[in-house]
């Protein structure tokens, strides 16, 4: 019998309810770390299939396994092996969902539910990139991919017919209100940005909303900074040239892909008494952090990382929460039929061995009928194996539907075996009818 029946989702990771920057910067994952990784898990028979996904604020693994736990030691190795990171820095930050847990936990994180602002858009890019991911590497199969597509689903559903959306936040929209709290009016200010990802855009976007002074754009290939600052009207330097720029800007948001600091406490002090001690305020939106937290030991420094706008935009998610509860509730509807769907998949190997057995004894017993009767030769005409099919059909109905539609009350696991125990779906001798090959 199939162990389709056995097979397990499970996610394991850690986010930012339960990791600190610290913990989440060490294990953040590249793009190439991710196929590493990847390649790495098909090779454990404790997998099924798998996906892996990584942001600023999560590291995650989804995989179906016949073994779950064994499953989740092997995630545990595998991470520590591609990062260099001793287990015991991050397994105690690590959660683990099964089952509908673990499903609605794959459509909350998708519709942004489970964001460190909630519902925000960028999440379910992140996702469909990390899901490509997975299918390029053969690592994402029927039930991910399912689940999956689901998941993509249950987010455009929560978009559409909720109003969590509203009210635009993320982490570039809580940056800028808390440059606002510090400095009050920006239209004074100039702002130089490091990096020109998407974070960076966003930011400009909040900001030309504000009115500041400046736009200053740093990032390792000049073009594409020069290409952002151009259509925000602002201006372009060579990154080399963001230490010395420390001296007459007053905001840095930085969030670059760099593994190490860009920017070094050891710089700062040199740069305030050019600066003649003007405040000089920092936001690093970047894991792993682009900024030395040893800056803040500066005066007149002021450095906040992604968790520090933890904070900043919990003021303006009050409308978004209000709404969370109607998404919860697509959430609960959707996951609770892709289990129905998932449940499903047990009962199909039965089906396709009890459909088997029935059609090979019809065929016997048409052709011992027909060779008794020297019309053996007929056996092979269109008309007979349409009557086979259309007897299986009618015998197998009801035994069919009582196997796919067993009621939420009883035990799915007892009907299959019944149905394998009465027809001895499990005797592997061969039928000594055997039906042979009839030549033209």
């Amino acid at each position: 019998m199939s162990v389709m029946n056995q097979q397990e989702i499970v996610v394991t990771g850690m986010n930012h309810k339960t990791a600190p920057v610290e913990i989440r910067e060490k294990l953040s994952l590249s793009q190439d770390e991710i196929k590493k990784a990847l390649g790495l898990i098909k090779e454990k028979k404790a997998f099924n299939e798998a996906f892996l996904f990584s942001t600023c604020n999560r590291v995650e693994a989804v995989f179906v396994s016949d073994c779950p736990e064994e499953g989740v030691k092997k995630i545990f190795e595998i991470l520590a092996l591609v990062k260099n990171v001793p287990m015991s820095d991050f397994i105690s930050c690590f959660y683990k969902l099964t089952g509908i847990d673990a499903v609605k936990h794959i459509f909350r994180v998708a519709s942004s539910l489970d964001s460190m602002i909630l519902g925000e858009p960028q999440i379910l890019g992140q996702v469909k990139t990390a899901y490509k991911c997975a299918t390029s590497a053969g690592s994402s199969k029927v039930i991910l991919n399912r689940l999956f597509h689901r998941a993509f689903q249950a987010a455009k559903r929560v978009r559409t017919e909720t109003g969590i959306g509203g009210h635009a936040v993320s982490i570039s929209y809580a940056a800028i209100e808390l440059a606002k709290k510090i400095f009050g009016n920006l239209s004074t200010k100039k702002v130089l940005l490091v990096g020109a990802g998407e974070m960076a855009e966003l930011a400009v976007e909040h900001l030309v909303q504000n009115n500041v002074a400046h736009v200053f754009v740093a990032n390792r290939t000049f073009e594409k900074g020069l290409d952002l600052a151009k259509r925000f009207s602002g201006s372009a330097i060579r990154f080399e040239e963001v230490v010395s720029s420390l001296e007459w800007v007053d905001i840095i948001i930085s969030s670059t892909g760099a593994p190490d600091y860009i920017i070094n406490g050891k710089d700062m002090r040199q740069v305030m008494k050019k600066r003649k001690n003007r405040p000089l305020f920092f936001i690093d939106i970047a894991v792993p952090r682009d900024i030395d937290p040893d800056i803040n030991k500066v005066d007149n420094i002021y450095l906040y990382d992604v968790d520090d706008l933890q904070d900043v935009v919990e003021v303006n998610m009050e409308e978004r929460k209000k709404e969370a509860a109607l998404a919860e509730e697509i959430v609960d509807e959707m996951a609770v039929k892709f289990l129905g769907w998932k449940k499903s998949l047990q009962i199909v190997p039965t089906i396709v061995e009890l459909r088997k057995k029935v059609q090979d004894a019809v065929e016997c017993e048409i052709f011992r009928t027909m060779k008794d009767n020297n019309l053996e030769k007929s056996f092979q005409s269109e008309a007979v194996y349409r009557m086979v099919d259309s007897i299986c059909s009618r015998l197998l109905h009801d035994p069919i539907n009582f196997l796919k539609n067993p009621g939420s009350h009883r035990d799915v696991q007892s009907y299959i075996l019944l149905v394998r125990n009465l027809f001895n779906l499990d005797d592997k001798g061969k039928d000594e009818c055997v039906v042979k090959k009839i030549e033209n």
